[in-house]
């Protein structure tokens, strides 16, 4: 019996599933963020690799021999952070092949396979990534959270962050923001944010602060949110217009915890998309998980589609991070 590891490494958390070669899944793990530009690689490593483990452990079967490993993971795009993810999943999950990519990837296989189509990923960070009718693959955001992250957990966090200092200064509408980032981070008054030192991950960490307030009826937090759809909407009729749909129509599926936890969000996002492009777009849900596409992409290489798997490591390698 071969075996087959497909990993989802995002910023929060790091998705690992075991597989046999009939698709039944023998082994379910989640351990820690593996994003190397969050975490550095040592951390991301590690996290990779006891994922892998921990599913491997589950299906309490010896000797299993692993056919094949593939691993999406948030900005391993950029060389040096590819070059050593790769080496330390080949030296400690042995395998026939081993394949690294980022998380987009995975995500689109899963939403469309080898079809045309656009995912739109707003988690922790947010990208858009698509593939044409002629299997041509374009990215639009996905910079990090210093210079992009629009529209996601992150950028939202540190919005309401903002807003309640505004709040605080007299500058900007009053927003139970104030209270409730005080109340979350144990602050007796906003301005102590400055001093905090807040991590990327404790920033991100506030968007179900804004979530609370929004479906609350908070103005600030409901515009926060309208306005997230709007740019994660712009990543998304950038692919658009570079992947054209004269001939047929470019499903665009949301993945990520912003998606999937706020309505306002996905409102604002079909909206904001369909009255750019002028006619109807069929926007859906990720139905099934980023990690079964990486069970997809591991299949997709030991049934001797290796060079279709290049292609798509050579696309993903060749055009910026994501940070998810």
């Amino acid at each position: 019996m071969r075996y087959f590891i497909g990993i989802d490494g995002g910023g929060s958390r790091t998705t690992a599933w075991l597989a046999d070669e009939e698709g039944c899944i023998l082994g379910q793990s989640i351990a820690g963020p593996s994003n190397p530009l969050k975490v550095g690689i040592a951390v991301a490593a590690r996290h990779l690799i006891t994922a892998a483990r921990q599913a491997m452990r589950q299906a309490r079967r010896k000797p299993i021999a692993v056919e094949a490993v593939c691993a999406g993971v948030a900005g391993v795009d950029r060389s040096s952070l590819h070059r050593s993810l790769l080496s330390v999943l080949r030296r400690q999950i042995p395998a026939k092949h081993h394949l690294l990519t980022i998380d987009a990837v995975i995500a689109l296989q899963s939403a469309v396979g080898f079809s045309p189509g656009i995912i739109v990923i707003s988690g922790t960070g947010s990208i858009a990534y698509g593939r044409d009718q002629q299997g041509c693959t374009f990215r639009c955001g996905g910079w990090g959270s210093t210079f992009g992250d629009e529209g996601s957990g992150y950028d939202l966090g540190r919005k309401a962050v903002m807003a309640a200092l505004k709040d605080f200064d007299g500058r900007g509408p009053h927003t139970e923001l104030n209270k409730s980032i005080c109340k979350t981070l144990r602050l007796k008054s906003i301005d102590q944010v400055v001093r905090k030192a807040l991590t990327f991950s404790q920033i991100a960490a506030l968007f179900p602060v804004v979530l609370d307030a929004a479906k609350g009826g908070d103005q600030v937090a409901q515009r926060l949110c309208r306005e997230a759809g709007q740019d994660l909407a712009e990543l998304a009729w950038v692919l658009l217009k570079r992947l054209g749909s004269r001939w047929q129509p470019i499903p665009v599926i949301c993945a990520g915890g912003v998606f999937k936890a706020s309505s306002t969000v996905r409102q604002s996002f079909t909206s904001h998309l369909r009255r750019r492009a002028g006619k109807p777009i069929r926007v859906s849900l990720l139905e099934r998980p980023p990690v079964a596409g990486a069970l997809d992409l591991a299949r997709a290489v030991a049934k001797g589609k290796l060079e279709v798997a290049r292609g798509i490591l050579h696309q993903a390698r060749s055009e910026s991070s994501s940070s998810r």
